[in-house]
């Protein structure tokens, strides 16, 4: 095993954690039929939002803009899961961009389409409100496009208002 690279694990890796992923999902399925598993993997996407802010908040330095501290955040580590992501600023905004995503096409290839956004949404929800409680501020963001609904890419444009209190969902 020595000799296969270090990248070649990692890429088998993050492979393997959206595999038991779904394999999670399915024994949800199976053990409590009378249970929605999109709703359980949303509320699954909501606690990883919370504990996901618990990390990102450790990373942040107030004195800088937070919205693109955010950004760069969920770029980052969504780069280290494998995922296409990007932050770009234009005229004052801040976006993420995901041009690629594995999430996605694990959802296509198992007919899990519809819980692809959910999921994602819900986890920028938890992610962002957490943060606003941590920071103060107000944290939000907005889906412009997305692959699942056809886009070429996911674009989320994400707001900070130091300061205030975060807004309720």
């Amino acid at each position: 095993m020595a000799d296969v690279p270090l990248e070649t694990r990692f890429a088998a890796l993050t492979q393997i954690s959206r595999a038991q992923h779904f394999a999670w999902r399915e024994a949800v399925r199976r053990m409590f039929p009378n249970v929605d598993p999109a709703e359980v993997v949303n509320l699954m996407w909501e606690v990883t939002g919370e504990q996901t802010a618990a990390a990102y908040a450790k990373r942040l330095d107030p004195a800088k803009p937070l919205a693109s501290q955010v950004a760069e955040c969920i770029a980052w580590s969504s780069s280290c899961m494998g995922e296409d992501a990007v932050v770009e600023e234009k005229d004052g905004d801040v976006f993420v961009k995901h041009t690629d995503c594995p999430w996605f096409h694990w959802h296509r290839r198992l007919g899990l389409l519809a819980e692809d956004r959910p999921g994602c949404d819900r986890w920028f929800a938890a992610t962002l409100s957490e943060l606003g409680k941590r920071t103060g501020a107000a944290l939000s963001f907005e889906t412009l496009e997305t692959l699942p609904e056809g886009g070429t890419c996911c674009r989320r444009r994400i707001h900070a208002t130091p300061g205030r209190e975060p807004p309720v969902a």
